[in-house]
Formats: structure tokens, sequence, C-alpha cells
């Protein structure tokens, strides 16, 4: 497998409800949308854990979130207060 890969990538689960843009491979921002609110996580890898999350939303992505474009994240991420 090739593990080199162009960041950001984006993400979201297949429920709509949490988008993610994968700034690098050790950080990540995450907007999630809870009723009529949307919130803004910025996330830096701490622990192995937060490296084997962000290492398969890049690579192992398809049975946990959906690729998406840039465009769709920062329209959401507009919503944020």
């Amino acid at each position: 497998m090739n593990d080199e890969i162009n960041y950001p990538q984006y993400r979201k689960y297949l429920n709509d409800k949490v988008f993610f843009k994968i700034i690098s491979n050790n950080e990540w921002e995450e907007v999630q949308i809870v009723g009529s609110n949307y919130l803004l996580h910025h996330f830096t890898v701490q622990i192995m854990p937060d490296r084997n999350l962000i290492y398969d939303m890049t690579f192992d992505y398809e049975r946990n979130w959906a690729k998406i474009e840039s465009d769709e994240y920062e329209k959401v991420k507009e919503n944020v207060k």
C-alpha cells in the first residue's frame, strides 16, 4: 500500500452528522451537528488511538466514512457559531 497522501483530506460519517478535515497525519478538525447546533473541534494526535483514527479515515474509510470534497466540508463549517 502506498502510504503517501496529499492533505487535507475530507470525510463524513455516513449519517451526515459529523464532518472531518484531515489536516495532516497528526491533526484533524471535526464539525459535529447536534440538533440545530454545529460544533467545531480541533484535534492533535496525543495517543496511538488518535493516530489509528487518522490512518483509518485516510486509508480504510469505506465502511465508516464517505469521502467528500472540500466545498461540502466548508459549507457545513459555515454553520458553526
